[in-house]
């Protein structure tokens, strides 16, 4: 982010904020308009039900309409993988055969994005008491490389929010002066 507008949102910081991607609202609103609120009511079945979606186990994941195929493998990699295909039901349209390649890059990145804060939702990593990675694996039931990396964008969310903050201050100090 360029230094000028990152100036300028830090205006809007307040000590100790969190302030969530739209990403992060979305996933966030969905869960509530689904009436999830905990890790342990994160399970394929219960989502796929309230989404409408039929779910299908098979030797490779896609996706056509409500359908999801998702290849069969552990409890961990098939939620995940869950995660990456409901990314791509709720948020993008086309088909694959006909897209420029570069769109489907764009897409599988977004998919994969979605998935870290669909399967551990920000806003119930913010109320865990331990951000160990296996507590983390545990109560999500996620692998550990995907632990790991999900953790990774949370704390560097948090020392960005924190330097902006710092920045916030000193700015403020030098106007004021």
């Amino acid at each position: 982010m360029p230094l000028f507008l990152n100036l300028i949102r830090t205006y809007i910081l307040v000590e100790g904020c969190y302030i969530n991607t739209h990403l992060e609202d979305y996933i966030q609103n969905l869960y509530k308009y689904l009436r999830i609120n905990r890790p342990n009511q994160l399970t394929i079945d219960s989502i796929a039900k309230k989404l409408d979606l039929n779910i299908y186990y098979g030797k490779f994941s896609l996706r056509f309409g409500h359908d999801l195929v998702i290849q069969k493998s552990t409890k961990q990699q098939e939620w995940q993988v869950f995660g990456h295909e409901v990314g791509h039901f709720l948020r993008h349209c086309g088909n694959h055969y006909t897209m420029n390649r570069l769109f489907i890059d764009l897409q599988e990145y977004q998919a994969n994005h979605f998935a870290y804060h669909f399967c551990v939702p920000t806003f119930m990593l913010q109320k865990t008491e331990s951000l160990a990675v296996y507590d983390i694996m545990s109560l999500f039931n996620v692998e550990h490389d995907f632990a790991v990396r999900r953790l990774e964008m949370y704390q560097n969310k948090l020392y960005e929010e924190e330097m902006n903050h710092v920045l916030s201050k000193i700015q403020n100090e030098i106007w004021t002066s």
